[in-house]
């Protein structure tokens, strides 16, 4: 038997090295070839939905002022009051760019198209003033608002992201555009952020392939068209709402990029990355994992010897013994059954069984908790053992059924064992918590006949035991 079991140690221990490294050199090999593919599929589109979320994100607190802006009955009221008192619009402009950090808060008429700002009147918009075109096209729009960016009306040196508000009044009537703007050195600051957190170039161009918005560590050309090796590839990024493309420059380093359209800036957002750095991991990786293996390997030849045997003694305890109680199993039982009668048969001795049932005992669990019923469960198997003989054998039967079989023992001492458990149980103080609880149990006993399956026999002490629970319970009662 001992050298059976070292067979199948060692066994056991050269299937898992073997497999282990094969495992490791397949998923090595597999790893290397697709990892270019998975860097093109999946880890750039990836970065760039995440950075177009955060650019989104960003943009959400803005546009919640705008449209409070928008839906602010003062803004209406005063526009239907004529526009009288210059000093309110402005103030109320100015009080919003205060309280939310913002570099620019307006509201330019439809009816007299003047452009208010925190100084005063601006302008006034004109259809034939090709800077004005944001706001006509604001009051065709069939939404709410619009986000673009575009040169700040006050400083026309600075580039800005504005969201512009359609503003309605009572009727429904277009009466203006309302909003607030954005720096553009914010976005910049967030794009850097983006390529320390993600380790990839980030920055935006427009339609025509134009490096509109980059990082401050940018280098690289101002057109995509430009780049080395890009060659026609970049029309591919620019004619897609998401595309990916790989070259190789002409210093050997291979680019790979990812484009994103970003609707509201009507850019793309591009993700690039030189070369694949996942290979020289992959590599460690190995190794690792080769090594793992080994130590695995032996780690599972010193033990497994001396944990199988003791593994394999508690399987025959669980499956022959209640966890709980300690008394038999359920699946256990029938063979100890099968063995008593053969005994009795033998010796001409007879065979009871006794059945017993908890009485409202769905209430403990309800009312107390399972780990209570669990304890009364484990109270009780512990006094019937206390009160029977050790050739006595108890079954859990359920949940908090439980099967008593006695041999050499006649119907009328069987009587008395059910009814000495009954008074000691209903005897015995529960404490749960500040609680107490007096407890009854329900039995029925029947003697065994000759011939009677188990089954048949169950059947017949669980009759006299529905008859306990029908007579109220708390009782012993015996089978026919």
């Amino acid at each position: 038997m001992l050298q059976r079991k070292s067979v199948f140690v060692l066994s056991l221990s050269l299937l898992l090295l073997v497999g282990f490294v094969a495992t490791s050199l397949v998923s090595y090999l597999v790893a290397r070839d697709s990892v270019t593919t998975q860097l093109e599929e999946q880890a750039l589109p990836l970065t760039s939905d995440n950075i177009y979320s955060e650019i989104q994100r960003d943009l959400l607190q803005p546009l919640l002022i705008s449209s409070l802006m928008a839906h602010d009955t003062f803004v209406t009221g005063w526009v239907e009051d004529g526009e009288q008192e210059l000093e309110k619009i402005t103030d109320y402009l100015a009080r919003i760019q205060d309280k939310y950090d913002t570099i620019t808060a307006f509201f330019i008429s439809d009816r007299t198209l003047n452009y208010y700002h925190t100084s005063g009147i601006i302008k006034q918009v004109s259809a034939q003033d090709p800077k004005d075109d944001w706001y006509f096209r604001a009051k065709a729009l069939n939404g709410d608002y619009e986000i673009n960016v575009d040169q700040d009306t006050v400083d026309r040196s600075r580039l800005s992201i504005f969201v512009n508000y359609r503003v309605l009044d009572d009727q429904g009537q277009f009466i203006g555009v309302t909003g607030v703007g954005l720096s553009v050195d914010s976005v910049m600051q967030l794009i850097e952020s983006y390529q320390r957190r993600y380790g990839r170039t980030i920055y935006f161009v427009d339609r025509e392939g134009r490096v509109a918005l980059h990082g401050a560590g940018y280098s690289g050309a101002d057109w995509l068209g430009d780049k080395p090796g890009m060659n026609g590839l970049y029309t591919r990024l620019l004619t897609s709402p998401s595309a990916t493309v790989s070259y190789h420059r002409g210093d050997g380093h291979k680019v790979y990029i990812n484009s994103r359209l970003v609707p509201e800036f009507d850019w793309y957002l591009i993700v690039e990355q030189t070369d694949d750095p996942a290979q020289q991991q992959i590599e460690r990786a190995l190794w690792f994992n080769l090594l793992l293996s080994l130590a695995i390997t032996l780690l599972v030849l010193s033990i497994a010897y001396f944990t199988l045997r003791g593994y394999q003694r508690r399987l025959e305890q669980m499956a022959t013994k209640d966890k709980l109680t300690g008394a038999a199993s359920r699946q256990v039982f029938d063979l100890i059954f099968s063995r008593a009668v053969k005994t009795a048969q033998r010796k001409g001795q007879p065979l009871a069984l006794i059945s017993m049932d908890l009485d409202r005992f769905k209430s403990v669990n309800d009312t107390y908790g399972h780990q209570c019923g669990d304890e009364v469960i484990r109270t009780f198997a512990e006094l019937v053992i206390a009160h029977v003989r050790e050739t006595d054998t108890l079954c859990r039967w359920g949940g908090e059924e439980f099967l008593l079989l006695l041999e050499d023992c006649d119907l009328a001492r069987a009587e008395r064992i059910a009814e000495t458990i009954r008074s000691a149980f209903e005897s015995h103080v529960f404490r749960f918590g500040r609680d107490t609880q007096l407890l009854t149990v329900s039995s029925g006993v029947a003697l065994y006949r000759s011939g009677e399956g188990l089954g048949q026999l169950v059947d017949r002490v669980d009759q006299a035991l529905y008859e306990s629970k029908r007579a109220g319970r708390n009782r012993v009662s015996m089978a026919d």
